[in-house]
């Protein structure tokens, strides 16, 4: 276990960190000792049995089983309770909200969903997100809600709880976290979506275990989330890994950003459908465009084989730049994947450094929306396990224990 460091600051504020870190190490290691944990913590074991204790009686929790003895008595191994509580994630589309209610592994216990409507004011939404996460409140009175993490696409400042800019529903600095918050008294995250499911893939996928590695996804818009050194990477404003506006072509066709040729625009979704029906001259469904290609069409084949090309180059340019171990590839796009494989890979192979697509290990992840929201789940849990240091007192101590514990 890599030894964890404490940072100085008022005694509520180190009782805090020194609570989330007990059960950060509980839930990476566990099950495991008293002992162990307060040579990993750099803590006292009277200061750790004292937290233990605590959330033990808060059913946070609970004693496993006995040790092996290295000389005297067995000690008592401790391991995370997932039944303590739940938290909620969502996802936030341009057309439909996703919900689902998890424990404190993100293990899904129920999902809901529900059309966004014709209002895409930020009130009015703010509104329909929360009635969502009130019926799976509603529908598990019993059990305590931890809080919402919630996902959606565009520029978000997570440390002030700030939606800078969505370019589907074209909103700008939105003060999302304290709109939700207000409405339904929990604590609240918000994240680009790309990077609750990045943060998913470390928590629970591909990622486990890997310091270093990149998450493209695809779909109705093109997205990227970057683990280094172990730590999502979000940027300066939040808005790092916008690898779907870089500048393929600079006369291209008109992107959702506003600007012309973002890679976006040349391979997502609707940009594959846009060729298509500029080719057939009538209207496809993916679904529809996806079954004429793997039928043999060899005109819609050619326009997925094209998109393919245009996406290796750009990822070659990531690969060069970062040298990943692991790149995972999905979201809802990878059901066609299939059909740009052949050409991506000969595009990515041709283009990567030397060596460097030899060394990298090519993951595809067909994620539903219950990943998404899944993901998002998993920022709230990543809350309890390190605290976010900017909130204001109250609501970050309301986490795990009450102040009083």
């Amino acid at each position: 276990m890599m030894p964890l460091r404490l940072r100085s600051g008022n005694r509520q504020l180190i009782r805090e960190i020194n609570q989330s870190l007990v059960l950060s190490l509980v839930r990476d290691h566990g099950p495991i000792s008293r002992t162990d944990i307060a040579e990993a913590a750099h803590l006292s074991l009277a200061t750790v049995s004292g937290i233990t204790n605590a959330l033990i009686d808060h059913g946070l929790l609970y004693e496993h089983e006995a040790g092996v003895s290295t000389g005297g008595r067995r000690p008592i191994l401790l391991a995370l309770n997932p039944q303590a509580g739940l938290v909620i994630g969502v996802k936030l589309t341009e057309t439909q909200i996703v919900a689902a209610l998890t424990d404190l592994n993100a293990e899904v216990i129920e999902q809901r969903d529900t059309g966004l409507g014709s209002d895409h004011r930020p009130e009015a939404v703010v509104q329909a997100l929360a009635d969502l996460v009130e019926q799976l409140r509603a529908a598990h009175p019993e059990r305590r809600i931890f809080g919402v993490g919630l996902g959606m696409a565009g520029v978000i400042d997570r440390r002030q709880g700030i939606l800078r800019f969505s370019p589907f529903l074209q909103w700008r600095n939105v003060p999302l976290r304290h709109m939700l918050e207000q409405q339904l008294n929990l604590p609240v995250v918000i994240e680009n979506d790309v990077n609750t499911l990045t943060m998913a893939e470390h928590w629970f996928g591909a990622g486990v275990g890997v310091s270093d590695f990149l998450v493209v996804t695809l779909g109705r818009g093109i997205g990227m989330g970057m683990v280094l050194n172990g730590h999502l990477y979000r940027g300066g404003c939040g808005g790092g890994g916008e690898f779907g506006h870089l500048t393929m072509v600079p006369d291209g066709p008109r992107c959702d950003c506003g600007k012309r040729g973002c890679l976006e625009a040349l391979v997502a979704e609707p940009a594959i459908l846009r060729r298509l029906h500029n080719a057939f001259d009538r209207e496809f469904t993916m679904d529809a465009a996806v079954a004429l290609a793997r039928h043999g069409d060899t005109t819609a084949q050619g326009i997925f084989a094209a998109a393919g090309r245009t996406l290796g180059m750009a990822i070659a340019d990531l690969v060069n730049i970062f040298n990943p171990p692991l790149l995972v590839i999905g979201g809802e796009g990878a059901r066609m994947l299939d059909l740009l494989q052949e050409s991506l890979q000969e595009t990515l192979q041709a283009h990567c450094f030397n060596g460097f697509f030899d060394d990298m290990r090519l993951v595809v992840e067909p994620w539903g929306d219950d990943a998404w929201a899944r993901g998002a789940a998993s920022l709230m849990l990543e809350e309890l396990f390190r605290p976010d240091l900017y909130r204001d007192e109250k609501t970050r101590a309301s986490l795990i224990l009450p102040t009083n514990a």
